[in-house]
């Protein structure tokens, strides 16, 4: 078997998603994915720390996206045009050649309440990140926390677009829109 072959990580994933998307999340092993990726098991937790982190890799990616996306802002942005800014900034992170991992990804998660949790988990770290981010940037504790779920819910809504079969736009665009309609609400 293959230990150390360049795109290790990547494969691994792909065969993953694979497994989960024909069998369902828990009927599969790490010994059958690293069988059929044609690595050793071994192999397989160098890279992941559970067949779960599979699916969550790169949070940390995209938590630190978001936050540096605040940390970057102009001085002087209200707490939604910091958190716009983050949106902006982490909407780098979902190119178009993602979007169909994402879509067989995100279809996994759905029929597994487990990663159901998860995923809420992963969405309540990066409003938390989010809002730290946003009070070292002198808002008000209150206001950063409003700001960072609204950012967030934001980023939860374009995200289903973006996922949905036949969308062509880019998440950019549809987090663009959806912030749209939010100050749509907001003003009236």
């Amino acid at each position: 078997m293959a230990r150390w072959q360049p795109g290790t990580r990547e494969r691994l994933q792909q065969v993953s998603l694979e497994l989960f998307g024909e069998r369902g999340f828990d009927a599969v092993t790490v010994a059958e994915i690293a069988q059929r990726a044609q690595v050793t098991e071994r192999t397989f937790y160098r890279y992941f720390a559970d067949k779960r982190e599979v699916l969550f890799d790169g949070q940390d990616t995209l938590v630190h996206a978001f936050v540096a996306g605040v940390g970057e802002a102009p001085a002087g942005l209200s707490p939604l045009e910091l958190a716009a800014a983050a949106l902006d900034r982490a909407a780098d992170f979902f190119a178009d050649e993602r979007r169909s991992w994402s879509r067989a990804r995100q279809s996994v998660i759905e029929n597994d309440p487990a990663l159901q949790e998860r995923e809420l988990l992963k969405l309540a770290a990066l409003s938390a990140a989010l809002s730290c981010a946003l009070q070292e940037r002198g808002v008000s504790n209150q206001r950063a926390g409003l700001a960072a779920d609204l950012a967030v819910s934001v980023f939860r809504i374009s995200f289903v677009r973006w996922i949905a079969a036949g969308e062509q736009q880019s998440m950019r665009e549809l987090q663009r829109d959806v912030l749209e309609t939010l100050q749509a609400l907001t003003s009236s």
